[in-house]
């Protein structure tokens, strides 16, 4: 029997006074998030909330995303970690997909008004019953009326709960992703998935529960790695975990010092923000004394930005490779080695790689130029697509075997190099973008007729998003109302910001559209 909550249980035993949660002035110990999660799981039995049942979780960086995610899998329920940067219908869509019966949301501000989203996207959904309004001040009153906030829940919570037992191979976490087409899916990770990923910190990244850590948590919690390699990496050694609600390279930097942090992980944008971001008085002598391991991994990361950082930093950044189908690490540069810039390492332990030709389970045979879709076996790899054992199969063999849809080489010393992402994903600052996704949501849109998005290359953002348009006939709208628009309905990082309008797109004979020849630019 396991379940994933054991990595905050066991710290909390053997450190119940170490600080495990620090935001700006608030700082929570070991006891004290163990304690707050109990009173999770006891709320949400009192709910009626079973185990096996799916639960959301809608929050920034801030303490009550580990503490209300603990509490869930305490209860014995599955926690479904939505972006915080949905829309409404975007909400509903997940909360339906993937049966919540409980939603937890933050309400943030008018800029980011996580909360109000969230119900919006409550309201829509009868199967979900029970929504709490997570505050930054556990006393102060909802925000959203006629909601319950979750210090309101708390409140007469014991902090005592003998945790549910699951067995290893029930599923902890569904996390959101897509291929190029469709909907996104929601990703099954086991509770040994999650467990085992997390403990492989140890060799990965050299941590010591009898020298522990203090991590950066920049990376959103909702995402695979940040969840991963950051909260339940860290509380699985004992560390502390040092959260900003998002990242500001300067504000980073100052915690880096403030908190002396000895470990960061970014997505390459951050890591050419934090080089932006360093002044003449900046002491970076101290933040590289500090800093004992700086981790890359969402996508690849530029050799000059690696090097700069580097030089500046005095620390060497060791990159990985994952995705959320595999919980998320699947490679990483060996421990105490020199890295090789360019590359994501080699399979970590008890994990296997393969090149296989792309589309198919078939192994191709190697050579030092032999480029393959990389495929990947072992304890990280999902159950499988929630309620899809169609588009399971397709990327799931019956040995195991997870199909990526990412090409790369590997050299003669084993070490992978990714030549290219999956023919269509966007990866902008980190996140990805499905252009199908975007592409029907852009043509619901009375005047669009038809519409092909593509990502087209940014200094900061790695990729940005572009969308070629035919307009329906006799329409006059312009670029500005359509992107205004789009802004409205889709999350931040999945608008289009860049509008082609054209009067035909390329197509094949079978009308497939020919995004490659839009990359190109040989459209009028």
């Amino acid at each position: 029997m396991l379940n994933l909550s054991i990595l905050l249980e066991e710290s909390a035993r053997k450190y119940p006074d170490r600080d495990a949660l620090v935001l700006g002035p608030t700082r929570l110990t070991y006891s004290q998030v163990d304690g707050a999660a109990n009173q999770v799981a006891n709320l949400l039995v009192d709910r009626g909330i079973e185990p096996g049942d799916k639960v959301a979780l809608m929050s920034p960086n801030v303490p009550y995303f580990s503490i209300v995610y603990y509490g869930i899998l305490k209860a014995g329920a599955v926690v479904v970690p939505l972006n915080v940067l949905l829309k409404g219908r975007e909400v509903a869509y997940h909360l339906d997909d993937s049966d919540a019966k409980a939603l937890f949301a933050f309400q943030g501000t008018e800029e980011l008004p996580i909360g109000t989203e969230a119900k919006a996207g409550f309201d829509q959904v009868e199967t979900c019953g029970e929504f709490f309004v997570i505050t930054g001040d556990p006393a102060a009153p909802s925000p959203i009326e006629g909601t319950e906030t979750l210090g309101q829940g708390m409140a007469n919570q014991p902090p005592t709960f003998e945790t549910v037992p699951t067995d290893e191979d029930d599923t902890a976490v569904i996390l959101y992703t897509s291929g190029t087409t469709g909907q996104p899916k929601g990703a099954e990770l086991r509770h040994r998935n999650m467990r085992d990923n997390a403990l492989i910190s140890k060799e990965l990244f050299g941590c010591d529960e009898n020298r522990p850590d203090t991590y950066l948590c920049v990376l959103p919690l909702f995402h695979s790695f940040g969840q991963t390699v950051i909260q339940n990496g860290g509380f699985a050694f004992g560390g502390t975990v040092v959260m900003l609600p998002r990242f500001e390279p300067v504000p980073a930097i100052e915690a880096m010092l403030t908190e002396s942090v000895t470990v960061f992980a970014g997505v390459p944008t951050m890591y050419w923000g934090l080089l932006g971001a360093l002044e003449e008085d900046t002491d970076v002598r101290t933040l590289a004394k500090n800093l004992r391991i700086a981790i890359a991994g969402g996508s690849a990361l530029p050799v000059e930005v690696h090097q700069e950082v580097e030089k500046r930093f005095g620390v060497s950044i060791a990159e990985g490779y994952g995705l959320s189908e595999t919980s998320p690490v699947a490679s990483f540069a060996p421990y105490g080695e020199p890295p090789r810039p360019g590359s994501i390492g080699k399979p970590i332990p008890g994990v296997e790689m393969k090149l296989t030709k792309p589309g198919s389970w078939a192994e191709i045979e190697w050579s030092p130029d032999a480029i393959g879709e990389i495929a990947i076996k072992g304890h990280n790899v999902m159950k499988g697509y929630y309620k899809r054992r169609e588009a399971t199969a397709e990327v799931v063999d019956e040995q195991g075997w997870f199909r990526t849809g990412d090409l790369a080489r590997r050299d003669e010393d084993g070490f992978y190099y990714i030549v290219d992402r999956s023919k269509d994903l966007i990866i902008r600052g980190g996140f990805n973008v499905y252009p199908r996704e975007v592409e029907e949501v852009l043509m619901t849109h009375p005047d669009v007729s038809l519409a092909a998005v593509i990502g087209v290359p940014h200094d900061s953002h790695g990729e940005e998003i572009k969308a070629f348009v035919i307009r329906q006939p006799g329409s006059s709208l312009t670029t500005d109302e359509l992107v205004a628009w789009a802004k409205g309905e889709m999350a931040s990082y999945k608008y289009p910001r860049i509008v082609e309008f054209v009067p035909s797109l390329p197509m094949t004979a079978t009308g497939k559209i020919l995004k490659r020849e839009l990359a190109g630019g040989t459209t009028e």
